[in-house]
């Protein structure tokens, strides 16, 4: 073997310093402490090299090192990892500081301002921290104590600080399925922003107000997250952290493709993914929270493929920078479930989305309790993955028995959304639509129709007679009518109102028309029309065209690498169309439509998005 092939790289002398120390751990532990946070954060980085969990558990555990760790900024990726390491091996370092930190608040509570001052600073670091890993539980329960040191000096500073409180508070509660408290949250927070206000200051609401949109989204009240989001990017500002503004821009384009309003939608988006990749760099989990956003994005404007990559992007990222058994990595693989699901509907291979579907659910239970709402989204995209395999399935039995399994599968979403949203919610007519495609697919035509009237009925009512949820709820009810019920009138008159109201949506290149035109095809030759079975044949001839000139794979982010524009001339371009549509009267009521799966915040996008049509055997309407 050549020489060269035998080079030996030394390693650093900073490296061999840090081994020595480790080697001696047990001796030096207490001059370690004393090590500036770099340097000791280092030696900790190598115990969990080593797999030294247990001692680097015992550091970590302790509120003093942990706070001194926090403070190594440019490490943070790699402290998540150690974090992580902790919690898969059974470690409940976030619980432990949690309480370590609500302790020495009661304690400090006689203490004067400026002990107070400091502790709450410290608790903002660390449940920042906390609430970036996904430990939402803790991480309230580390801002709720320092709201709990707010509210002891009704001054000013204190004030300001409360605000700050109650928008972390939110966001934790947001992401931890806490809506009704989330709402308390909110309430709290403009208590303290009057109080300033007649003090002649003011507040910057952008944060505040995008997390009562990501709230209001997470509810289905479209309209209201809109109006807030509108509101938050009125407040963004110059020098506002970049973080806050990434945020709001993404909130503000979720609540803009709920309103179908895809060119302001995109343009958020995408400046949101340039913003976090030049500020926090592509392997940040801000960037991560981007692409998620953009995947949804991509999704509701029937650009699949690309929605695909964008999420298994985010979930590589996430991934990295988390590993194990972490919220953010769940939801992710949740995403990258669904539109693997949408994106494979017409070859019926899921094994990929079922894989991610699984793993989302695993992670989940092993985390939170099994009744928690974020698990409705997860068992929803099993189920509707497990539907399908048995309809493709030869063996009957098998086919019973995964059937079965979906239909478990929805109840209990269906159980969980009931629960936590009420009867009359959109989340709740969607469940409701899900249960009457199961029970087609398990010849229980009746309780399908009933299901799809139901969710229909619901989805009406709340969103208006040309929304695309009740698009896809009126397509499905044509489905039963034409494949199963022979009701031939009945579901000629919904496939064509399913087409107009996806055409007026999407254009006449959106993919769901496929299955609406081969459900017409099907049902003209079953009465005898050969005139109009040869007229949507020649329509479906061109609807294949225009998908091919309409879609050829390109790389999503390949235009957002830069920003031709500011954040400052991207909001004052939104509020100048907004305010000529508004003036001008161009526009009726805008439509509503999903929400996300995706999750994600909190109530993850996978669940909150039904998407543009799936492919699928015409035999059965998609999702």
């Amino acid at each position: 073997m050549a020489a060269v092939e035998l080079e030996w790289i030394p390693e650093t002398l900073y490296n061999t310093a840090i081994s020595a120390v480790v080697d001696n751990y047990i001796r030096s532990r207490r001059d370690i402490r004393s090590l500036p946070e770099n340097i000791q954060f280092d030696v900790y980085y190598k115990l969990y090299q080593q797999g030294r969990l247990c001692q680097l558990g015992s550091e970590f555990c302790e509120l003093e090192v942990f706070a001194k760790v926090l403070r190594a900024l440019d490490k943070r990726h790699l402290l998540h990892h150690c974090f992580q390491a902790l919690m898969d091996h059974g470690v409940k370092v976030a619980s432990v500081l949690a309480y370590s930190f609500s302790r020495r608040c009661s304690y400090i509570a006689e203490s004067d301002a400026a002990v107070k001052e400091k502790a709450i600073q410290v608790g903002f670091v660390l449940g920042g921290f906390l609430s970036d890993a996904g430990w939402y539980s803790d991480a309230e329960k580390v801002f709720l104590s320092c709201l709990q040191l707010c509210t002891l000096h009704d001054e000013m500073l204190h004030w300001f600080r409360a605000v700050e409180c109650c928008v972390r508070l939110l966001h934790v509660r947001n992401g931890n399925c806490k809506y009704h408290l989330g709402e308390e949250t909110f309430k709290l927070a403009q208590t303290y922003m009057d109080k300033l206000s007649k003090h002649g200051q003011q507040a910057n609401k952008a944060a505040l107000y995008g997390e009562l949109c990501a709230l209001l989204f997470a509810k289905s009240h479209y309209d209201e997250a809109y109006k807030w989001c509108i509101e938050a990017m009125k407040e963004i500002t110059v020098g506002l952290p970049v973080k806050v503004v990434v945020d709001v821009l993404r909130q503000a384009s979720k609540a803009c493709v709920v309103k179908r309003e895809f060119k302001k939608a995109e343009q958020l988006i995408k400046h949101a993914v340039y913003l976090a990749r030049d500020h926090f760099g592509s392997k940040h989990p801000k960037y991560s929270d981007t692409l998620l956003d953009y995947g949804f994005y991509l999704l509701n404007v029937d650009n699949i493929c690309q929605s695909v990559a964008i999420y298994q992007a985010a979930l590589d990222i996430r991934q990295s920078v988390f590993g194990g058994k972490n919220i953010h990595v769940a939801t992710a693989h949740e995403d990258l479930a669904y539109s693997s699901y949408v994106h494979q509907y017409s070859s019926g291979k899921f094994d990929n989305a079922l894989f991610h579907a699984e793993r989302a659910i695993g992670i989940i239970t092993h985390i939170l309790p099994e009744d928690h709402l974020l698990l409705a989204s997860s068992k929803r995209v099993k189920a509707l993955i497990l539907e399908e395999i048995a309809i493709d399935c030869h063996n009957k039995e098998t086919e019973q028995r995964l059937l079965q399994e979906a239909h478990d599968l929805h109840l209990s979403s269906l159980q969980l959304a009931k629960k936590a949203f009420g009867e009359f919610n959109v989340q709740t007519a969607k469940h409701y639509g899900n249960l009457g495609r199961l029970y087609q697919s398990m010849r229980k035509f009746k309780e399908a129709e009933e299901m799809h009237i139901k969710a229909i009925q619901i989805k009406e009512q709340l969103l208006g007679q040309e929304d695309y949820e009740v698009a896809l709820s009126v397509g499905h009810l044509a489905s039963l009518y034409n494949y199963d019920m022979n009701q031939y009138e009945n579901a000629e008159k919904l496939y064509l109102r399913s087409i107009a109201i996806g055409k007026k949506l999407f254009g006449e290149g959106y993919s769901g028309l496929e299955y609406d035109y081969r459900g017409l095809i099907k049902l003209y030759n079953s009465i005898g029309n050969y005139e109009k079975v040869f007229e949507y044949h020649n329509v479906l001839s061109n609807w294949n065209r225009l998908r091919d000139r309409q879609y050829s794979v390109t790389d999503a982010l390949e235009d957002v690498n830069t920003s031709p524009q500011s954040t400052e001339e991207v909001v004052i371009q939104d509020t100048k169309s907004r305010q000529l549509r508004t003036t001008a009267r161009l526009l009726p009521v805008r439509y509503q439509a999903l929400s996300t799966l995706h999750r994600a915040l909190p109530w993850h996008t996978s669940l909150l998005c039904h998407l543009p049509r799936l492919p699928r055997s015409p035999l059965f309407s998609p999702l």
